[in-house]
């Protein structure tokens, strides 16, 4: 017995991690959730006692001020004296508000920097009723505790919280996030927080704020920095987080009904009289001049113009209506990761293919561009949508198809296929679009700037380099890869996303950076992928000798 003692019993037991702490909701509704890696322990109201510091969150309020009250923009230029730069830019760049926000950047808000008059800052929180911490510009400091429920009642009336909410989806999207957004989609848009944990000065606190899609608040805290709390709580939050519709309002799409079939007439489905000229409302029944008949349900957002010619049926829809009523009518909500990425192709197609009209955007109910279903969306694939508002692709044309896939089309089949095997979303695209990103709505950027002549001229070089590399233990021609343009550093290649980042084609230490990031991804299965001599030794054998 002492022996095992010895071994075993008598060595310090590691204190269990606390759960994490998830708070949803303002004002008496507000509940807070506890959990662990898995699932949620406990549920319950946000006690008034529990307080945690402001981090970084101090931010979101200057933020929300400054675009409030139309403040310019007041760019930061990075000159290399100062550590803290190192969340904002490189020396002799410059970061500008919404990027400040998302990295993080101090040094861009702080109120010295800015100007901010103490009593201007004073006289237009009281404006907004928010607590007195807040209309206090001496403790907005990333070390001033405040009661989690009052912070959540400020986020829940927080000014210019549309402009915030689209800014911090970029949170999700940077590279350092990529299973977080694998796993929870937009359904957040938070500003992260990290401060020295309570009791030990050596360890970390951490968590984020910020909203639901729906606008619902949202705050959480635990042990180590943001970054840690969002990699290991990823798929706890993903169970307990409600699934609850976007906010919509206001981004309109005109939708050109049954463009290729000729409507005959409208009518009111209880009467049968002809419907008026107008915004419809209650049920009808369309009838087509080659017979047919569909019956259609509208609360006021289909309109019928009857003129001289044919009578013209038009859908003025929300975005996220308009992506889910696509789904409904081009696949379904099931199985879950294929609607998602379906959802994210038809938004996408979209933003390429729309006509700007006003404020809105204008496309046509056709075969040959989407179809949409001309009645409400289903609760599912508004859910599936809600999940996905506002992700976009970037880097490259986007189109789909029921059974075939191709080069930048997603087949429905095969999407379905994939998810069945267990992959997610993001992979399904990946898959579909190697040289496409994801992105947002109203800022789309690729992460792949594509270097065609550089893929086309590999593509070529396996045909001559099969017969020496058949020969070597390990390697397997593969010619699922994006070549990427190389912005800095040293060339690489991201296995995960099968992308090949170099600076060009044109020298040969070009093509020779482009053969190395090749073979690491065409051995990546065998223990020579890991070897820079050898994989270095056969590229320059393969292009020199």
């Amino acid at each position: 017995m002492r022996l095992a003692c010895w071994l075993l019993a008598c060595l310090p037991l590691a204190a269990p991690a606390a759960p994490l702490k998830l708070a949803l909701g303002a004002g008496p509704e507000a509940r807070l959730l506890q959990l662990d890696q898995r699932q949620v322990l406990s549920r319950g109201a946000v006690p008034a006692e529990l307080q945690a510091p402001l981090g970084s969150l101090w931010k979101l309020f200057v933020y929300a001020y400054l675009v409030d009250n139309q403040q310019p923009e007041q760019p930061y230029m990075c000159k290399g004296e100062n550590r803290d730069e190192l969340y904002c830019c490189a020396s002799g760049e410059s970061i500008e508000r919404d990027q400040a926000l998302v990295q993080s950047c101090g040094l861009y808000f702080a109120p010295q920097r800015l100007q901010l008059v103490a009593q201007d800052w004073a006289r237009y929180w009281q404006a907004h009723d928010a607590p007195a911490w807040l209309q206090d510009l001496t403790r907005l400091e990333p070390q001033h505790r405040v009661p989690v429920s009052e912070l959540l009642s400020v986020l829940a009336r927080l000014p210019a919280q549309q402009q915030a909410r689209e800014v911090l989806l970029d949170v999700l999207l940077q590279p350092s996030q990529e299973k977080t957004l694998s796993v929870l989609g937009a359904r957040m848009r938070v500003k992260t927080w990290s401060w020295l944990a309570e009791h030990d000065t050596r360890a970390r606190q951490g968590g984020f704020a910020g909203w639901l899609v729906d606008g619902t608040p949202l705050w959480v805290g635990g042990s180590g920095t943001s970054q840690d709390v969002l990699q290991r709580y990823a798929e706890a939050l993903e169970a307990a987080l409600p699934n609850g519709p976007s906010m919509d309002e206001g981004r309109c799409v005109e939708v050109a009904l049954f463009a290729r079939y000729p409507v005959q007439a409208v009518l009111q489905r209880d009467t049968g009289q002809r419907a008026a000229n107008g915004a419809l409302r209650g049920s009808f029944e369309v009838q087509f001049v080659n017979g047919n008949r569909l019956s259609v349900d509208s609360s006021g957002e289909l309109f019928l113009a009857v003129g001289a010619s044919a009578p013209q049926l038009t859908a003025r829809l929300a975005r996220e209506e308009y992506v889910a009523r696509v789904l409904d009518r081009e696949a379904s909500a099931q199985p879950a990761e294929a609607a998602k990425a379906l959802a994210v192709a038809i938004r996408t197609y979209l933003l390429q293919s729309a006509e700007r009209r006003g404020d809105c955007l204008a496309i046509s109910d056709s075969s040959a561009r989407q179809r949409v279903a001309p009645r409400p969306a289903s609760a599912a694939a508004r859910e599936v949508t809600a999940w996905t508002t506002d992700l976009v692709l970037a880097g490259s044309a986007v189109n789909y198809h029921a059974d075939l896939p191709g080069s930048d089309r997603l087949s429905w089949q095969h999407a379905m296929e994939q998810a069945a095997a267990g992959m997610r979303y993001d992979s399904i695209l990946l898959r579909a679009f190697p040289r496409a990103s994801l992105t947002r709505w109203n800022k789309p950027h690729a992460a792949c700037q594509p270097l065609v002549a550089a893929e086309a001229w590999l593509l070529a070089q396996q045909r001559t380099w099969r017969t020496r590399l058949d020969a070597e233990p390990g390697y397997s021609e593969t010619r699922q890869f994006a070549v990427c343009q190389l912005l800095s550093g040293r060339p690489y290649v991201d296995r995960e996303r099968r992308r090949i980042f170099v600076r060009g084609l044109y020298s040969l230490q070009d093509r020779l950076d482009l053969t190395h990031e090749y073979l690491h991804l065409a051995f990546e299965a065998h223990p020579n992928s890991q070897d820079e001599d050898y994989i270095e030794h056969l590229a320059r054998h393969l292009l020199l000798e």
